[in-house]
């Protein structure tokens, strides 16, 4: 009987360091022999699909912008595609795991996407949505603070208020879904260090 695909995901706020972190967990799984599938929420959820179709249509061909309000209507529509999401991963899972595959590893994952239509809606707690959410089966929150990502050399271009606003909502639902926070603000290997010692004692457990 096959084992059942692993997933584990790292969230928190633009340029917090998850992709460098996953990169790096890519390669030291894959160096024991397991089999990765590396998955970025973002890219894989319809809305973002469908953004891209409709801006090549206008033949636009640099980065989307990052969404940092919407209409109600405009939520209830990112809301109705996120539900639309968490099936399409489920149909993903099963065919990872026809295809033997160990660990999915996620670069955000529908916590963020939560965290995002709390944003737009100016709430502090959680969309009811939250209910039909995959879990991961260890979920990391790279906590950092937003003056540091700031004074990064590619810093997001949705300005410091918003990186504030998110990661106050980051801090309040992690603890609600028990990420396993990590401190971004220290180097990149003492980040991996505990990350991995974090993933071999859960997988040992």
């Amino acid at each position: 009987m096959k084992n059942k695909i692993k997933i584990i995901s790292i969230s928190g706020l633009d340029g917090s360091g998850k992709t460098t972190q996953l990169e790096l967990l890519q390669d030291y799984l894959q160096s024991r022999g397991n089999k990765i599938f590396y998955f970025h929420a973002i890219e894989f959820s319809i809305a973002q699909r469908i953004r891209r179709f409709f801006a090549s249509k206008k033949y636009k061909k640099e980065k989307l912008k990052s969404v940092t309000s919407a209409t109600k209507n405009q939520v209830r529509l990112r809301k109705i595609a996120f539900l639309i999401d968490i099936i399409r991963f489920k149909f993903l899972l099963k065919k990872l795991e026809k295809q033997g595959y160990d660990f999915l590893l996620s670069d955000r994952f529908f916590y963020d996407n939560i965290v995002n239509i709390c944003y737009l809606l100016h709430k502090n707690c959680p969309s009811k949505i939250e209910r039909y959410m995959p879990t991961a089966d260890i979920a990391f929150y790279l906590r950092t603070e937003p003056t540091d990502i700031m004074k990064r050399r590619r810093v997001p271009e949705q300005g410091i208020p918003y990186l504030v606003a998110k990661k106050s909502l980051y801090d309040m639902f992690s603890s609600m879904w028990n990420l396993v926070e990590i401190d971004g603000t220290k180097s990149v290997e003492e980040i991996f260090k505990k990350i991995s010692l974090e993933i071999r004692k859960r997988l040992a457990s």
